[in-house]
């Protein structure tokens, strides 16, 4: 099997909560669920693999445990089911492919099957290991029943995650123990009903106490500790949402942040301010004196705001800010801060909530402040709000199941980020048009069609929000923030069908219009590209970087492969649209590749803030230069970013770098040796490039033809994707999307090379 083998899990379906309603909370779920009022949580060795069933409501994902027989023999499990859960598929060997392109179609024949009823490609979005606890901190305060099926499968995956040696937990899930990981995932399995005298919690807590115990956290964890009440909020700095009532010009206002920061920071300054905690429990009287390594009733917990383990230190605080928080703390916060100018600050912070929470119904940008939003709500409007209902609902969307247990995703999914690459590849292997796989792009296309947003958020100025009319979001448009690389991808993929004959024109010329017009909206004044929005303050913002364990997290920086995927986006459309905004197009392109040649790095690659690290971003700046026509043979810039992947060709003709790179920013091998992802990425760069040796690219197909199963499928190997530089995160269908498409382009460029 290409997957580790596991128990079986599933999520519940809610139905929608009506506006108003009466009736309980998550009322469906059934009486074996536990909340406080329980007295044991069930928790079980493991759950039914073959029970759990992905159910994808135009792609909104939940997953749902069939407990009754019938129910479970009126639904079978899909093929897709089946392999996210890592069980058994009983597929039959396919040909073994003679060349590239029959490597394709093989691997076409396999990912045809994951393809989802509304059209999308779906996957596990983990990595992080922050996000599962602050989901699972929310229900727990919040009162939200958590089902055995759920608390099972959570307690298996921390189980299968935790470091072999020490039992603990890192920032994700390749990283080295920290007290962050450790502490809030341990939390997680008391919350769940893991007993504290089993041995993988004897041993965690023994590695807590090592690393100075919970007083060692950052601060993320040192909030959501106190939440709970298993700390006191004197331990957490100053987090005063009075900042949102700083005018518009200030230059920290908060509205100049990045936008998962400040959104992160609005929830996080409500609760601050309201100190508010959840109710107290025995889980939580023993958590109190599990974590610590000191009496807890003798913590001096305003000492040790500052507290830091150096594993968790990873972006350490500025002198300013430390200044800053003192000022917060000894005169702000006792002699200025009025009730009534707090008061003021609260009710603006909790309008900017209720604008999230209602322009995403409820959905919010990501998991870390959903579950932020779901405890404001919760202690604002009381248990049995709309608000509250609503969130506990689409929280079950953020979660999946795969092979090893339930995870939490980063955000509500990949759908239309997947679904782009899946098209593009298509037309690099020249299949678009073979009527074996139009089915399967139909689908595709009719997706997009639905996802693309239509219309800017209700009170955009207001709530500080980015244009987004006819863009289209990482995930879907129920979360709705559009992204420059997502919009350009998701584009470039409707125009490549669009304009292959036989594919129906189901986006008007003017709505995609209305995508260039947004995309227009995204460069910054260096020309460079940003991810949600351009940068509205400088990087010297990070002074103000309160999160430790993160690095450039404060406002948006300017991106190769955002910039990228907008120029090749204009690129394409001026080919079939050039009289449309034709000088701004121009100048946009011209100035975007510009930054791309100011951002090479001395050894000739590109730095990338959301892949690994140096091969991911090279391949993107690669393929700008292309757009304009510089390639290996013409451009300077091209030829130093070309000579950069092949000194990074190992033996076997693979490429491999580890996430060291991005933390240190300097290139690193990764000790397991060559990654077919990787190998796709140098390869696709060198191919825009055109570089003119096919040697080296032969070497470079052949192993990830070798590494091709007999089914078409390729296995998972190290993790992908990163973001802030030092947490990496999963991106599984990029061992399919960039295979297939590197493989597809050099049988397009060599059709005669013989490769095997």
């Amino acid at each position: 099997m290409a997957r580790k083998k596991g128990t079986p899990v599933r999520m519940i379906v809610v139905p929608p909560v009506e506006k108003g309603s009466t009736k309980k909370r998550l009322s469906n779920i059934t009486s074996d669920s536990f909340g406080h009022t329980a007295k044991k949580a069930r928790i079980e060795d493991k759950t039914d693999y073959s029970r759990w069933r992905l159910h994808d409501d135009e792609s909104r994902h939940t997953w749902q445990y069939l407990e009754d027989d019938e129910a479970a023999k009126e639904w079978p499990q899909t093929h897709a089911d089946k392999y996210f859960l890592g069980l058994p598929l009983d597929l039959p060997d396919l040909p073994t492919a003679q060349n590239p392109l029959d490597a394709v179609r093989n691997g076409l024949t396999f990912f045809e099957k994951l393809q989802l009823p509304s059209g999308h490609w779906g996957c596990d979005y983990g990595g992080p290991m922050f996000l599962l606890p602050g989901t699972v901190i929310s229900w727990y305060a919040t009162k939200t029943p958590i089902p055995w099926y759920y608390a099972t499968e959570i307690k298996n995956y921390l189980f299968a995650r935790a470091h072999p040696e020490d039992g603990g937990w890192g920032l994700h899930i390749e990283g080295e123990t920290s007290v962050f990981g450790t502490v809030l995932n341990y939390v997680t399995l008391r919350l769940v009903g893991v007993d504290a005298d089993h041995p993988n919690m004897v041993k965690a807590r023994a590695t807590i106490h090592k690393l100075g115990g919970a007083t060692h956290a950052p601060h993320w964890a040192k909030f959501w500790l106190s939440v709970l009440g298993v700390a006191k909020w004197d331990i957490v700095n100053p987090v005063p949402p009075e900042l949102w009532l700083l005018p518009d010009w200030v230059p920290i206002a908060p509205w100049r942040w990045w936008i998962h920061m400040r959104q992160v920071f609005l929830g996080m300054s409500y609760l601050w301010s309201k100190k508010w905690q959840a109710e107290e429990t025995d889980t939580i009287r023993s958590l109190r004196n599990e974590l610590f390594v000191e009496d807890w009733d003798t913590i001096n917990w305003a000492a040790n705001r500052n507290t830091i383990h150096p594993m968790d230190n990873y972006h350490p605080k500025s002198m300013v800010l430390n200044t800053i928080n003192w000022l917060l703390v000894n005169v702000w916060n006792p002699y200025l801060r009025t009730n009534s100018l707090a008061a003021k600050a609260e009710a603006w912070a909790s309008e900017l909530i209720n604008m999230e929470d209602l322009n995403t119904d409820y959905a919010d940008l990501a998991p870390v402040n959903a579950a932020m939003n779901l405890v404001c709500c919760y202690a604002r409007d009381g248990p049995d709000a709309y608000s509250v209902r609503r969130h506990q609902e689409r929280s079950h969307e953020f979660m999946w199941v795969q092979q090893e247990g339930l995870l939490c995703n980063g955000t509500n999914g990949v759908q239309c980020w997947d679904t782009a690459f899946a098209i593009q590849t298509m037309q690099d292997a020249g299949l678009t048009q073979d009527p074996r796989w139009r089915p399967m792009l139909m689908k595709a296309l009719e997706f997009l069609d639905r996802q693309q947003m239509r219309e800017n958020v209700k009170d955009q100025a207001k709530c500080y929000r980015q244009q987004r009319k006819g863009g289209w979001a990482f995930s879907n448009k129920d979360q709705g923030y559009a992204v420059s690389d997502c919009v350009s991808e998701a584009l470039k993929a409707v125009i490549i069908l669009q304009k292959t004959p036989g594919f129906k024109t189901l986006i008007s010329d003017q709505r995609i219009f209305d995508a260039i017009d947004t995309l227009l909206t995204y460069q910054n004044p260096s020309g460079g590209c940003s991810s949600y929005e351009p940068q509205r303050a400088g990087t010297w913002m990070e002074v103000l970087n309160a999160a430790e364990v993160f690095g450039n997290i404060m406002v948006e920086y300017e991106y190769p492969e955002c910039t990228t995927a907008v120029v090749t986006a204009l690129s394409l459309f001026s080919k079939h649209w050039p009289d449309y905004r034709s000088k701004d197009i121009r100048l946009f392109v011209d100035r975007a590749v510009k930054w791309i040649k100011s951002a090479q790095k001395p050894h000739g690659g590109w730095y990338g803030a959301w892949g690994i690290c140096f091969t991911y971003a090279t391949m993107f700046a690669l393929e700008s230069l292309a757009s304009i026509g510089e390639t290996y043979e013409t451009s300077e810039y091209s030829k130093r970013g070309c000579d950069f992947l092949l000194s990074k060709q190992r033996e076997d003709g693979g490429w491999s770098e580890h996430y060291k790179a991005c933390e240190t920013s300097e290139y690193h091998e990764h000790p397991s040796g060559s990654q077919v992802v990787m190998t796709s990425w140098a390869l696709i760069g060198l191919m825009k490039a055109k570089y003119p040796d096919v040697e080296p690219l032969k070497r470079g197909v052949k192993l990830i033809m070798e590494r091709q199963q007999p089914n078409g499928e390729w296995l998972q190997e190290a993790i992908e994707g990163v973001f802030n530089r030092s947490c990496m995160i999963s991106y599984p269908n990029y061992k399919f999307t960039f295979t297939m498409k590197a493989l597809g382009m050099f049988a397009h460029r060599y059709p005669d090379e013989k490769v095997v």
